[in-house]
């Protein structure tokens, strides 16, 4: 289940479960490309709008005063146009790109402060990296390709061909093990990627954009395999797109940027039901609400003597389908958190719902 938040932007702190330390804690980060880009963050140069900033200095500011943090367990999708700065940030959080200012830490521990020992076991262990271009070496068979992380790592031959194989299974290419890349299609060069990060049992992986070069059957085929995934293993992951489908479609949490600023971070209903602003309204305009928002955006409390009956709905039904079930039953349907009734929900309140509307403005 998604878990809910207040949608925030800037330099905003993201509230979060007080016993949970984050997987990644990132406050104020800055990253500015040029001359001097040092005097951007915290003077009245940060306030400049970006092409006013380009021509008074020659600096781009590709990541401006972001912070968020990375929950243990959840898929944290970072989504944007392109030059919204999504990329830079996601290489920033294990510095391959260097930061200009601000704070990044794992688990609690100072990446920006980490000397290079520290920096090469947090690429090689605990972070790993899935890009759209899969860095598959031509030579080696897809096996000795999954390996490869472990190789670098010094794992024995026959512990990392095992652990190898384990992973080409977990992803679905079990019986491919012998092949070359240039023997498989694009989405499963995409899996082998996906296994070699896998291999190393990393902490948290890291998406940036793996799948945008792939045809669209294939890309959904990746994403079912990422939900599959998590799922399974309930690891941490950190997603990189511009695909706002993909986004919606992923995200426990979204942050949408824009000019290198998180203009909203919320889960997919809060994006979606309340956009924070024009820029986000129009970003999810087209976004068939109903596929997206839950019942507990159409909940009513039960009437006084109402009969508590009807179909029983879980609080993360879709509007979509629960429309369905009221048409079905032909009245209001029971929204129930295990064996706690939390209202209902009925056929003017969710249209209402679809049409943008406050379910107490619904009709009839």
């Amino acid at each position: 289940m998604r878990s809910a938040s207040a949608a925030v932007g800037g330099t905003s702190v993201e509230p979060r479960p007080p016993a949970a330390t984050p997987v990644f804690a990132v406050r104020n980060l800055w990253k500015v490309f040029g001359p001097k880009a040092d005097r951007v963050p915290g003077g009245p140069l940060a306030e400049l709008p970006p092409d006013e900033l380009r021509r008074r200095t020659g600096c781009t500011a590709a990541v401006r005063d972001v912070s968020f943090d990375v929950r243990p367990g959840e898929v944290f999708v970072v989504m944007g146009l392109s030059g919204s700065g999504k990329s830079t940030l996601v290489r920033c959080l294990t510095r391959l790109i260097e930061p200009t200012s601000g704070a990044i830490a794992i688990d609690g521990e100072d990446v920006v402060g980490m000397d290079k020992a520290r920096l090469r076991d947090l690429r090689r262990h605990r972070a790993a990296m899935v890009f759209q271009h899969f860095g598959l070496l031509p030579h080696r068979s897809v096996l000795d390709n999954v390996a490869y992380g472990l190789e670098i790592q010094g794992v024995g031959k026959a512990q990392r061909r095992a652990r190898a194989a384990e992973m080409v299974a977990k992803v679905g290419l079990a019986g491919l093990e012998q092949r070359r890349p240039g023997q498989l299609s694009g989405g499963q060069q995409q899996r082998v990627g996906l296994a070699r990060a896998l291999a190393v049992d990393p902490e948290v992986l890291l998406f940036d954009e793996p799948f945008s070069a792939l045809d669209p059957l294939i890309r959904r085929d990746m994403q079912e395999e990422v939900i599959r995934l998590h799922r399974d293993e309930g690891r941490t992951m950190v997603f990189i797109t511009h695909d706002l489908g993909e986004a919606l479609r992923l995200g426990d949490r979204i942050a949408l940027m824009r000019d290198g600023r998180i203009v909203q971070l919320g889960t997919p209903e809060e994006i979606v039901g309340s956009p924070a602003d024009d820029y986000v309204r129009d970003f999810v305009r087209d976004v068939p609400r109903e596929q997206v928002l839950t019942v507990r955006t159409a909940l009513r409390p039960i009437a006084s003597g109402e009969p508590a009956t009807g179909p029983a709905l879980a609080p993360d039904t879709t509007v979509a389908a629960a429309i369905e079930a009221v048409a079905r039953c032909g009245g209001p349907a029971r929204v129930m958190d295990g064996p706690r009734l939390l209202g209902v929900v009925d056929h003017q309140r969710l249209l209402a719902v679809v049409a943008g509307l406050r379910p107490e403005e619904a009709a009839g």
